[in-house]
């Protein structure tokens, strides 16, 4: 009668195990949630979170505050969300540059991409745009790339800051053509478009959304945009690869993470919501304002994403010598 007690025991206890992690997800969440955005408010990738912030939050039954930690180049804020409790409350607003640039540009980075975080779902692309001061003899990146190799002088080009991702599109420009640019850093993408609209540099690689007012008023000429496919935005200006860069595809993602070792079945959850916000018109309709397109793929997906951009921006940032402290 004991041995069936407890047999009867492990049965039962093997069944709580196994249903436990559903259960818990059906309950989650019971208080706000946060998502940490390590950079200060106002930026492409901030209102991206910004914008799904609520919704979600109706979705979920529960509040989504959004809380920025900027410092470091966003490490700051992305420490304290790999050090944050895996229940599923602390997320982190991830970002191209601060999850697969900066772990190859600064000597030392206080966590590990792939190792302290789990993937939840990318939000969206925000497309870059190569913009001109309307002095460069070019309407487009082929005759840029043409005048830069017949004159055999160095461009300067201007972008939100070193180690970002504008910085490194340009590097990646640079190798594949073999022109000279030199990089400007400024501390944003706002200071580096007045620079060019003003002619004090010729150059600026920035998010779509910076630029495109200017475009359209024909201050600046768009060159063209480093995506697959063209801009909604800005539908008639050419990507790369139209220009005679096959393959050339450089945009500036966002995404969420939890810390490594929330519970799967609390990031499929999120998942699934996230993804049903991005398909509501509201959320599209602001994006496409933002210049960002939404994506809502799965964990897994997105972390193949992420594991092959570490890959090839270490490629870029070592050829190009880039380093920060």
């Amino acid at each position: 009668m004991n041995g069936m007690r407890k047999l009867v025991g492990c049965f039962a206890w093997a069944i709580l195990t196994l249903t436990s992690p559903q259960a818990h997800s059906q309950d989650y969440p019971t208080k706000p949630i946060r998502i940490v955005v390590p950079f200060s408010p106002g930026g492409v990738g901030d209102n991206s979170a910004r914008v799904v912030a609520d919704s979600l939050g109706t979705r979920l039954g529960q509040q989504v505050l959004v809380e920025n930690r900027p410092g470091a180049s966003g490490n700051i804020g992305t420490l304290a969300v790999a050090q944050a409790s895996p229940d599923g409350y602390t997320l982190l607003l991830g970002f191209d540059g601060t999850m697969v640039i900066n772990p190859h540009v600064f000597a030392k980075i206080p966590f590990d991409t792939l190792k302290d975080f789990a993937p939840v779902t990318k939000l969206g692309d925000a497309t870059l745009i190569l913009v001109a001061h309307p002095s460069v003899p070019a309407k487009n990146l082929a005759e840029f790339i043409a005048h830069a190799k017949a004159r055999s002088s160095t461009f300067a080009y201007g972008t939100s800051g070193t180690g970002g991702t504008p910085h490194l599109a340009g590097e990646l420009l640079k190798q594949r053509t073999g022109i000279a640019l030199e990089h400007v850093p400024y501390k944003g993408g706002g200071q580096a478009i007045t620079d060019v609209v003003g002619g004090q540099i010729p150059l600026v690689f920035t998010a779509i959304a910076t630029a495109q007012q200017y475009v359209r008023a024909g201050r600046l000429v768009a060159l063209g945009v480093p995506s697959a496919k063209r801009s909604a935005a800005l539908p008639d200006v050419p990507t790369f690869a139209e220009s005679g860069l096959p393959g050339f595809d450089v945009s500036s993602w966002t995404g969420i993470f939890a810390p490594a070792g929330t519970p799967r079945a609390l990031i499929a959850k999120l998942q699934r919501e996230i993804a049903a916000v991005l398909h509501t018109p509201f959320v599209r309709e602001r994006y496409a304002v933002l210049g960002i397109e939404p994506v809502g793929n799965t964990p897994e997906e997105f972390g193949n994403q992420v594991r092959a951009d570490l890959a090839r921006w270490e490629k870029v940032v070592r050829a190009a010598n880039v380093r920060l402290e």
